[in-house]
């Protein structure tokens, strides 16, 4: 028995209207896009904006100029131990692949700032650009960095080269990481857009008080009450 029809009416239509814009967020009807979709790619965007790092990473690698490096690491398997040592290759480095372990003669400096290159392509979205210096698939490039560096990061520390190590783990995380994860993501500065961004964390709050209020209403109407 419904002890309080008024308010458990007020809970019921407050929970209908909160379902109609639950089925409403997730339809298409954001430029193709629902509700959940569209916010990702903007917040993607906004974040993609304010995480240029590559200018203060090409700084750092620069200050390594003239430091030679030895190093041995192993990648995922030959082929991808064949493409990086052709990578580095093209910057100046002596590199050979024997199956998936590759061997790397060369300046640091020169390295990161050729990785810090086609970090720079993938960021502004150039994709064909790394793809035709290399002839194969871009993200496998920037990937094949990354790869190389993890592996190069390892071996440095048990040549006790922290200083060397150091820097590959920055320029790893800052900007090849930064470069992939963000590829194809028009960035976005929040000034432009700082109304949606605005009225998403509103609607956020208000929607979940809305969903609380209307089950408050409706089990309290059917006299149900919360306490302590």
């Amino acid at each position: 028995m419904i002890d309080n029809k008024k308010e458990f009416g007020l809970g019921f239509v407050m929970m209908g209207l909160f379902i109609a814009v639950l089925v409403t967020i997730f339809s298409p009807v954001f430029n193709g896009q629902n509700g959940m979709q569209y916010l990702d790619d903007l917040y993607n965007s906004i974040s993609k904006g304010s995480a240029y790092y590559i200018p203060k990473s090409k700084e750092a690698a620069a200050e390594f100029n003239g430091k030679a490096i030895q190093v041995k690491f192993a990648m995922d398997d030959a082929t991808q131990a064949g493409q990086i040592a052709a990578q580095l290759q093209k910057c100046g480095a002596q590199a050979t692949a024997a199956d998936k372990e590759v061997t790397v003669e060369g300046d640091l400096g020169t390295i990161l700032l050729a990785s810090l290159d086609d970090a720079d392509l993938m960021y502004h979205n150039d994709g064909s650009g790394l793809s035709a210096k290399y002839g194969f698939n871009e993200r496998q490039a920037l990937y094949n960095w990354y790869r190389a560096m993890k592996g190069a990061i390892k071996d440095l520390n048990k040549q006790e080269k922290f200083d060397e190590a150091k820097v590959i783990n920055e320029v790893m995380g800052q900007s090849i990481e930064t470069a992939y994860n963000y590829y194809k993501i028009i960035p976005k500065k929040i000034a432009t857009c700082w109304w949606i961004v605005l009225g998403s964390l509103v609607f956020y709050v208000v929607y979940t008080m809305w969903y609380g209020y209307a089950i408050l209403f409706m089990f309290e109407g059917w006299g149900m009450k919360f306490g302590h």
